[in-house]
């Protein structure tokens, strides 16, 4: 019974989590703290262009999300109220693999406000991860990662709040 019950467990995890998404081969590499984050370039919904060298200078946060992952729909109001408490910390928020149109779409239902990039492919996550979402980099004024969330556990605007003054010294 016990096993019926684990296979159960872990079906449930499989089904629920927001890892993979499809049938990609994981590919990239898998950044960790220390690590400076890579060359990228990204157009932002107001047709902005930011790059990794626009946010050397400023503590900033980069989250990639999918609207469709139910972690993601837990994180996003979150980056939302840290977007409206903090503008000074740029908050660049990327797609995974979700197209402009649906992004859009979730973005007014929510009445978000912080500005995003719709990634049709996994390019640009590809170059941070090679799975789970939502994922969460604080990056120091030189370009180095000082903290990462997934998943597990999401992190809460406090502790968000706490490392992002303390990435910044204040």
């Amino acid at each position: 019974m016990n096993v019926i019950k684990t296979i159960g467990w872990t079906l449930l995890f499989l089904l629920t989590a927001c890892v993979t998404d499809g049938d990609e081969p994981l590919t990239g590499q898998e950044l960790v703290v220390g690590d400076r984050i890579p060359d990228f370039e990204v157009v932002m919904n107001d047709g902005r262009r930011v790059s990794d060298e626009d946010l050397l200078g400023n503590v900033s946060l980069i989250a990639f999300f999918h609207t469709a992952c139910k972690d993601c729909q837990q994180e996003l109001p979150m980056l939302q109220r840290f977007y409206e408490a903090y503008p000074q910390y740029p908050l660049i928020c990327i797609s995974r693999e979700e197209g402009a149109d649906s992004v859009s779409a979730y973005w007014t239902k929510e009445g978000f406000t912080m500005p995003y990039s719709a990634q049709d492919d996994r390019t640009v996550y590809q170059l941070f991860a090679r799975q789970v979402v939502p994922r969460i980099y604080v990056v120091d004024a030189e370009g180095v990662i000082r903290y990462i969330y997934t998943d597990n556990p999401l992190v809460s605007f406090e502790e968000l709040e706490k490392v992002v003054f303390s990435a910044s010294g204040t």
